[in-house]
């Protein structure tokens, strides 16, 4: 694993650091969570493209349905 260095604002560190305290785990793993989510996005988005292409053809769109329908669970 890499180290690096990043410059914030002293009392929005604090806050995260408060905040993941709250949330039983630490600033440093909050960051790595958000980097591995960053860093994914675009594979994210391929994934959901061909989810779409797959789809397409095999999904048809009903008419308006009743207040009944709606309400049925």
């Amino acid at each position: 694993m890499k180290n690096i260095t990043f410059s914030a604002d002293e009392h929005l560190i604090e806050a995260a650091r408060a905040r993941a305290q709250t949330e039983r785990t630490t600033l440093n793993d909050q960051f790595r969570a958000w980097l591995r989510e960053y860093a994914q996005h675009t594979e994210r988005l391929a994934d959901y493209d061909r989810l779409m292409q797959d789809l397409r053809g095999k999904m048809r769109v009903g008419g308006k349905l009743s207040r009944d329908e709606m309400n049925e669970r």
